[in-house]
């Protein structure tokens, strides 16, 4: 998981350590300079002569009654001073050839321009004028802040699916849900995934299979269903989808169920007639949350596809599946800023219970790792 990524990030750490450590020894050897005391004695040495400096000095100012009396500094401002001068300022040229690598890495793992350059942007406002301590890597420094900016992105829009539910179903019943998404993605199984979860919290499920264009379609959706032990409200081949989940719905009211779950079609090539079937089912069987559903692998794809369903149908969340599989990363940071709509669930494999409620931390912890 995050191979590819994680790869990159850490032989740009490396590289970072090696400019740093190659720019020091250049320093070293054309401009000597003194090393800081190394010692708790040789401190306490230095420490009395700046005593001793300010004792000469109020000495010969009391002599000099016709010069104005200097100002005294004290001893722990010298201190003070003695540390911050022993500081590293980041200068702006120094964090503007970071950022040109660490965006290059970021394009590479399938991260949009768009969150790219707010990463920059953030990264830059955080480095430029800091001070590096003492010991302190400027690639730990980076790696720890670019860390903290991604969490910032994936946590701005959190929702909490398990707790929507638990609340929705106080006011309503049945709850309607329907998916989102082109073919071939994962959807069919990730709807079987979030009805397994739903029932091992207690929910009555059943499914509509609304998507009614693609051959096999119902098929695979009665086949989960017979493995859940869970209903299908389904019609023919190219029947209306709309009609298929209001029927759907009615079924759950008259049997007291308490979510629909349903499938919908995802034919891309015929795009104009896609959005409007969606807006038609959105219309009619005004759904409480719409989902979209698509590969972490297929990178920027994946972003586009979630930014037109979104401006084009509205969407509430996405899900992505085959997270375990994506080498990069980029579409699990991008999705969920470009689209402003969270990320509910990741996709870890195919067995029912390999869906992962989404958690930014558990997100980097897989990409970081121990770089």
């Amino acid at each position: 998981m995050f191979k590819f990524l994680k790869e990159k990030l850490s032989a740009f750490k490396k590289k970072l350590d090696k400019k740093v450590e190659e720019g020091v020894k250049h320093v070293e050897a054309k401009e000597p300079k003194i090393e800081p005391a190394k010692t708790v004695v040789e401190e306490a040495k230095a420490i009395e002569t700046v005593k001793t400096d300010i004792a000469k000095a109020e000495e010969v100012s009391a002599k000099a009654e016709k010069e104005e009396k200097p100002k005294k500094i004290g001893l722990v401002s010298k201190i003070k001073t003695l540390i911050v001068d022993r500081e590293v300022l980041i200068d702006e040229k120094k964090v503007e050839e970071i950022l040109e690598d660490l965006e290059i890495i970021l394009l590479e793992s399938d991260v949009a321009f768009e969150v790219v350059e707010e990463i920059s942007s953030k990264l830059k406002d955080r480095l430029v004028g800091r001070r590096k301590k003492i010991g302190e890597k400027l690639s730990d420094i980076v790696i720890n802040e670019l860390k903290l900016i991604i969490q910032e992105i994936l946590d701005a829009n959190r929702f909490d699916f398990d707790e929507f539910v638990q609340t929705k179903l106080k006011e309503k019943r049945p709850l309607n849900i329907i998916f989102v998404g082109v073919n071939g993605t994962g959807k069919t199984t990730t709807i079987a995934k979030i009805a397994k979860r739903l029932m091992d919290f207690g929910y009555s499920v059943v499914l509509a299979a609304g998507d009614t264009f693609r051959a096999g379609a119902i098929e695979q959706l009665e086949e989960h269903g017979q493995r859940l032990g869970v209903k299908v409200i389904k019609h023919k081949p190219g029947a209306d989808p709309a009609a298929v989940i209001y029927d759907a719905i009615k079924h759950a009211e008259s049997k007291g169920i308490d979510v629909v779950l349903a499938d919908t079609a995802g034919r891309m090539h015929t795009k104009k007639n896609l959005i409007d079937q969606l807006s038609k089912i959105k219309r009619v069987t005004k759904p409480d949350l719409t989902i979209f559903v698509d590969e972490s692998i297929a990178g920027n794809d994946a972003v586009e596809r979630a930014r037109m369903f979104n401006e084009s149908v509205g969407i509430d969340g996405s899900i992505l599946t085959k997270i375990d599989a994506d080498p990069k990363g980029g579409t699990a940071i991008s999705i969920s800023y470009v689209t402003g709509k969270p990320i509910l669930f990741l996709g870890t494999g195919q067995d029912y219970d390999d869906l992962v409620k989404f958690d930014s931390k558990w997100l980097i912890e897989r990409i970081f790792g121990d770089i």
